[in-house]
């Protein structure tokens, strides 16, 4: 969520350093917003040949006399291909909630399921997964949990040659693992994680996209901070693994980066990231350098191509950058070429317009990347200056206010540099949008506004003549919670003239 930044002015007999310090507190707690987790869902894998061959056949109800034929049938059918045809049925019945909950009330059932995803004929094993796989999209927990005896079995088949049944075991596994605290007890000593770090070395694109669906589910149960991501033994635990290392090799931009597996693996690094269990270890594997140039690498995509698909990618990137830095100290941070060139605000403007035009949603994220690169760093903000991306920024404030605050924000984060920068935005195109940012119904803008207003009066002798000039004074009278600035706006009218 966003932290609430009250910006409020104090008397301007306030030193300039007793302003930085009461930036820094306001910056330190803004930046431990960003946290925000993407809402846990689940994935149902169906095999379209096999769909498109079942659409005559009617997916019904069944009660209990039909599921036990069908499993007598599976069993001890008198043929291959009756047996089969007995698990398709089975598996097309639980697509019913009322189906599942059958299924699980009846006394040996998942056992039966069990023996026949442990048999030595393949399809019957596929027909079995299947239907575990129709019973882990349940919205129902105990439906996943009855499915806690074969949990061993599909970790098991990971290993297995065939990567379209490893492709089911995982998106199997991954939605057993959200809906239940119950299966990721029994998943995690089973050797759950050591299972998903081999994985993760297939060469199948399918499998990797799977992988990181189940492991994006891990990450965020609520007990992964404590239990599965940090450090235990051998290779039990995420950070403990060789996963970290291979998911950054498959987010570096090239020719062989997957936008599909790409977006699943930035998610869990997301994931990781938010835990703020180790992040200086993500950053000594080059997670900062990785995300960089993928950063830029994604800006040049979508000069290229408006595919709808790229901000899936670039919003977990945006916000793995954006929380890494509120770790990182600045030395950290300068001693990555990729995070210290101009060209990455540059690129941060491209994905922006990008944004504005195909996901609007998506600018607060990298607004709040560009807030966590200019609030400490003056090479960032110089950026801004040198690329003339001021007046761009402002363009900005009407879209939301969310990004209103952002834009303001990031405008403090420039202003804050001292005199040289102030003199840089004032008065330009900042004036007259300062004068329309006074005028929102939402008090948090106005309240960043007034917190610009006040550095650019600290540090720009001129600007608060200007500022009056401009019926700025009939602004700030128009909002209540201000009225107290109408004396110090007159007393630096009067300082400005005796300068």
């Amino acid at each position: 969520m966003w932290s609430r930044r009250q910006g409020r002015l104090r008397p301007l007999r306030c030193g300039m350093e007793e302003l930085r310090c009461r930036r820094r507190e306001q910056e330190a707690a803004l930046r431990k917003a960003r946290r925000e987790q993407q809402l846990v869902s689940k994935r149902l894998l169906r095999d379209e040949a096999s769909e498109e061959a079942e659409e005559a056949c009617v997916a019904v109800i069944l009660g209990e006399a039909e599921i036990q034929q069908f499993l007598r049938l599976a069993q001890r059918g008198s043929e291959e291909k009756e047996r089969e045809k007995a698990l398709v049925s089975l598996r097309r019945g639980l697509q019913h909630p009322e189906t599942q909950q059958t299924f699980i009330r009846l006394e040996g059932s998942i056992q039966t399921l069990v023996g026949l995803l442990t048999s030595n004929q393949a399809l019957l094993q596929l027909g079995a997964a299947r239907c575990l796989h129709e019973l882990s999209h349940s919205e129902q927990s105990a439906v996943a949990e009855a499915c806690l005896p074969a949990t061993s079995y599909l970790l098991t088949y990971l290993s297995g040659h065939s990567s379209d049944f490893i492709e089911l075991c995982l998106y199997t596994l991954g939605n057993l693992i959200v809906e239940s605290e119950a299966v990721r007890r029994q998943l995690l000593p089973q050797g759950i994680v050591p299972a998903l770090a081999a994985c993760i070395q297939s060469p199948h694109l399918t499998v990797l996209e799977a992988l990181g669906y189940a492991l994006s589910q891990l990450l965020q149960a609520k007990e992964a901070p404590e239990k599965i991501i940090p450090f235990a033994s051998a290779d039990s635990s995420v950070l403990g693994s060789t996963l970290p290392q291979h998911m950054l090799q498959l987010l570096h931009p090239g020719p062989k980066l997957n936008l599909g597996v790409a977006v699943e693996f930035a998610w869990c690094l997301h994931y990781i990231i938010c835990s703020q269990v180790n992040n200086a270890l993500l950053i000594t594997h080059g997670a900062l350098s990785t995300l960089g140039l993928l950063l830029l690498d994604l800006a040049g995509a979508v000069q290229r191509t408006r595919d709808a698909g790229l901000e899936l990618l670039a919003c977990p990137v945006l916000r793995c950058l954006s929380n890494l830095l509120t770790e990182a100290a600045v030395e950290a941070v300068g001693t990555h070429p990729q995070l210290r060139d101009e060209r990455v605000v540059a690129a941060l403007f491209i994905l922006l317009d990008f944004f504005l035009q195909k996901q609007p949603s998506l600018l607060p994220e990298g607004l709040w990347l560009l807030n966590n690169l200019t609030a400490n760093s003056p090479s960032f903000c110089t950026s801004l200056l040198s690329l003339d991306l001021i007046e761009p920024l402002l363009q900005l404030l009407s879209v939301s206010n969310v990004v209103s605050v952002l834009v303001l924000t990031v405008l403090c984060n420039v202003a804050e540099k001292g005199p040289a920068y102030c003199q840089h935005l004032w008065p330009g195109p900042l004036l007259p949008s300062l004068l329309d940012t006074l005028t929102f119904s939402d008090t948090e803008a106005v309240a960043q506004s007034l917190e610009l207003l006040q550095l650019l009066f600290l540090y720009q002798p001129g600007a608060a003549q200007a500022f009056l000039q401009q019926s700025g004074l009939q602004a700030l009278k128009r909002h209540e919670e201000v009225a107290q600035l109408h004396d110090r706006v007159h007393a630096l009218q009067q300082t400005a003239l005796r300068g």
